[in-house]
């Protein structure tokens, strides 16, 4: 066992970041951080007060700590999602204890350049990708620490923007179908909100689990869910589907503008009926279901490594492909923010760090 001492430079003019640490003499080589010089500046999309983009901008903070379990991340790309805007927002100050500043971004993908004590499984030099926990972010920024837990090794032919489009959206949408939903081959799932990001992976994990998807959007987006596996489009500036006298066996609202008792009558049992959209009723109808009565459910999704290895798989496949609209830069993120807020994304948009 002897100590060493690891220079990383960062993505912004060259900075050297150093980083004391341990290396253990076993085949695998774990580069153990100790502790990280926190007099090292590195860029991050922060905000200190809750309200619209313009809080958002881009600061030099002080380098992350890791703690045991974690790895240290230099990101390559992260992504961002309507979760990032209500956070931002203040939604869920009411449920959480906040310290600003915060940073956006929940998606990453990068290389790993330091491991804590606990690691096991990543080692320095690795190529990650995965999904923070929690109601906070931290992925929009040159280095992020992220459990271990809640990463899987990214492959070669998965470039850094597919990566990070990924984990929320694709986790969002495999866990709302079979865990709250409990989707079953040859049922009829209508998916409100079909273009987005939950959306456009939604379709393609439903036909991979033999439903006949039914997907609403507007009339811009209609070829684009068909070509991503919809059975049947239906243009909701055109037609109600309320007024449709269609039913079926699941319902699965993205887009939040249709509530269990818009549809109710639509679909067999409140059960089948699952939200993306929080709210005080939504939270409380989900504590409900989770007690074993039923109602209608809020996916509430987890990071964890069964679910992304298996979405990765699919998308070694080709069975699953990430959607990216719109790509913009770390100094870009208010723009970002902005069009998310548009709700006329298709699919994911994305932050890219330049690496």
């Amino acid at each position: 066992m002897y100590g060493v001492s690891i220079y990383l430079c960062a993505s912004n003019g060259g900075r050297i970041v150093l980083i004391h640490s341990l290396r253990y003499n076993t085949p695998s080589n774990f580069l153990w951080i100790t502790k990280v010089d926190r007099s090292v500046r590195l860029k991050a999309v922060i905000y200190n007060a809750y309200g619209s983009a313009d809080v958002l901008k881009l600061a030099d903070l002080p380098a992350p700590e890791t703690a045991a379990g974690e790895v240290l991340i230099k990101v390559h790309a992260a992504s961002l999602n309507p979760k990032d805007i209500l956070v931002r927002k203040g939604k869920f100050a009411r449920f959480t204890k906040s310290s600003f500043p915060l940073i956006s971004g929940y998606d990453v993908a990068g290389e790993i350049v330091g491991v804590a004590k606990g690691v096991t499984h990543f080692r320095a030099g690795e190529h990650v990708f995965g999904m923070r926990n929690g109601w906070f972010g931290g992925a929009c920024a040159e280095f992020v620490s992220v459990s271990a837990d809640e990463l899987v090794h990214k492959p070669a032919s998965l470039g850094w923007k597919e990566a990070a489009a990924l984990p929320l959206v694709s986790l969002t949408a495999l866990q709302a179908l079979r865990d709250g939903i409990k989707l079953c081959e040859g049922e009829r799932i209508c998916i409100n909100g079909a273009s987005g990001g939950v959306g456009t992976v939604a379709i393609q994990i439903a036909r991979l689990m033999g439903a006949h998807v039914t997907a609403i959007c507007s009339d811009r987006n209609e070829k684009h869910v068909l070509e991503l596996g919809a059975h049947e489009v239906i243009n909701y500036k055109k037609t109600d589907i309320l007024t449709l006298g269609q039913t079926f066996h699941a319902f699965f609202d993205v887009f939040g503008n249709r509530t269990y008792k818009d549809v109710q009558r639509l679909i067999p049992s409140a059960s089948r009926y699952v939200t993306t959209v929080p709210s005080m009723r939504t939270l409380f109808q989900e504590g409900i279901a989770r007690l074993g009565f039923p109602s209608p459910r809020l996916v509430v999704v987890k990071s964890n490594v069964r679910d992304l290895l298996q979405l990765r798989e699919w998308v070694l496949e080709g069975k699953l492909k990430p959607v990216i609209d719109r790509t913009f830069s770390l100094e870009e993120c208010q723009e970002a923010h902005r069009y998310i807020e548009t709700k006329r994304a298709r699919g994911k948009v994305m932050i890219d760090l330049g690496v």
